[in-house]
């Protein structure tokens, strides 16, 4: 049980301190949108985390046969991270409203949800997300219960969870301290540092397929 523990809370903080467009993304939310739309984005991370999960853990087979389609889910991903740099580099508006103590956004239903599937995409669409749940999966699956498994993954997505709770309270706390013009500057520098990444997983895509071949 202590032992699941532990492996589960290393796994978390792995996950945790890796750098990818997932974090990025939720520093800029939180800014851009407050909490709201911090805990939106990230919710969607979380189920899409949980679904690699639990589809790695009890269907390890499918996972691996969706691996066979590594590059086109990779291409898939890029270009979503593409569309969604170039929109916030060069297209995305500001539209905030000042309230007394500091910026304010309005977010309906709509923002939400467009938010919650934005992450869930980024993340679902990253080959390096399948690919690290999936060697965990099967590596605890050869000396790990059952049970035992259920303790490490489950303590691995809490300890995950509360690390983004984190990251987004952090951000959203930045936020009432920042002008108009730096919320900007954030939005554009988060459009760059995606592009960045898609470019990354296109060469990565590249470089896997040529080293295979």
């Amino acid at each position: 049980m202590i032992e699941a523990l532990l492996k589960g809370l290393a796994l978390g903080l792995i996950l945790a301190l890796s750098v990818g467009p997932v974090i990025f993304t939720i520093i800029k939310q939180s800014i851009y949108n407050g909490h709201e739309g911090g805990f939106s984005f990230v919710a969607g991370v979380w189920i899409s985390d949980i679904v690699l999960v639990i589809l790695s853990n009890a269907f390890t087979e499918l996972v691996k046969e969706l691996l066979e389609y590594k590059k086109l889910i990779g291409y898939t991903g890029s270009s979503f991270l593409l569309a969604m740099g170039i929109y916030y580099l060069f297209f995305k508006k500001i539209k905030i409203r000042t309230n007394g103590g500091g910026l304010e956004v309005k977010l309906d239903r709509k923002d939400h949800t467009q938010i919650f599937l934005s992450g869930f995409l980024i993340n679902t669409l990253n080959p390096s997300v399948i690919i690290f749940w999936l060697v965990n999966a099967t590596a605890f699956a050869v000396t790990h219960t059952v049970q035992q498994r259920i303790i490490i993954f489950t303590t691995c997505i809490l300890f995950n969870i509360l690390a983004d709770a984190a990251k987004v309270l952090l951000a959203g706390s930045l936020r009432k301290r920042l002008t108009v013009h730096n919320i900007s500057l954030i939005t554009k520098i988060s459009g760059g540092i995606l592009i960045g990444f898609a470019f990354a997983l296109i060469y990565g895509i590249i470089f896997w397929s040529d080293k295979v071949h």
